[in-house]
């Protein structure tokens, strides 16, 4: 089974590095590309549907942004599964402040370079790293990511909408995630204590959903 990896916001395949998939999932990891000005998720997401191959059955799978562009992909493009972690597949389970910053376009004023940012109240607070060697990689991470990628990709986040659940879709999330946290959502499986960055930190419970959603979910 083609299974297409999409990371998160600004992140790369880095994130996946510690999962442990069954021989079956054959992992193709989707590049980010550059955005056009002022593009939405929804344009953007359909722009990534031409890495995909067509020709036979495919899954999804995408962490925290990765998992709305995964959203969007598959309304489009209807895979076998799609698999969202540490992510939304409605935007009004997004946080209320988003929303609201959302509205008001607060966004703007923040230069894309403050936004790379990478402390102690990032790391350990919102993303829940723990470990030195979690540290390290997040901040190698923001440290190669784009700053102006990033600005739009938050700014697509705050300005998107979607009502529609698409079809044969699976939300992990954990319980103690910092960024993308919902009182309203119900997840299909919970990681205690999870945190926003437990795709690394929880690898092999993670492995262990994704292999079982993806392999009974398989068309032979």
């Amino acid at each position: 089974m083609n299974t297409y990896f999409i990371s998160g916001l600004g992140a790369d395949k880095r994130i996946f590095s510690k999962l442990k998939l069954d021989e079956k999932i054959n992992i193709i990891h989707i590049d980010w590309i550059t955005p056009n000005k002022n593009e939405s998720l929804v344009s953007y997401a359909q722009r990534l549907c031409s890495v995909i191959d067509l020709s036979q059955p495919f899954a999804l799978v995408g962490v925290s942004f990765g998992g709305m562009i995964a959203v969007e992909i598959a309304k489009l493009l209807n895979p076998t599964t799609t698999i969202i972690i540490s992510s939304t597949m409605l935007s009004a389970h997004l946080p209320a402040l988003y929303r609201f910053a959302g509205k008001l376009g607060l966004l703007k004023f923040i230069p894309a370079r403050l936004l790379k940012s990478s402390n102690k109240l990032t790391q350990n607070y919102y993303f829940g790293t723990r470990s030195s060697s979690e540290k390290t990689l997040l901040s190698r991470i923001i440290k190669d990511t784009d700053p102006h990628f990033l600005k739009w990709a938050i700014g697509s986040i705050l300005s998107w909408s979607n009502k529609i659940k698409p079809k044969n879709i699976y939300h992990i999330h954990g319980t103690n995630d910092k960024i993308l946290y919902s009182k309203i959502a119900q997840p299909d499986f919970v990681i205690q204590n999870g945190t926003h960055f437990m795709v690394y930190q929880n690898a092999q419970e993670v492995s262990g959903i994704i292999n079982r959603v993806i392999l009974n979910n398989e068309i032979d």
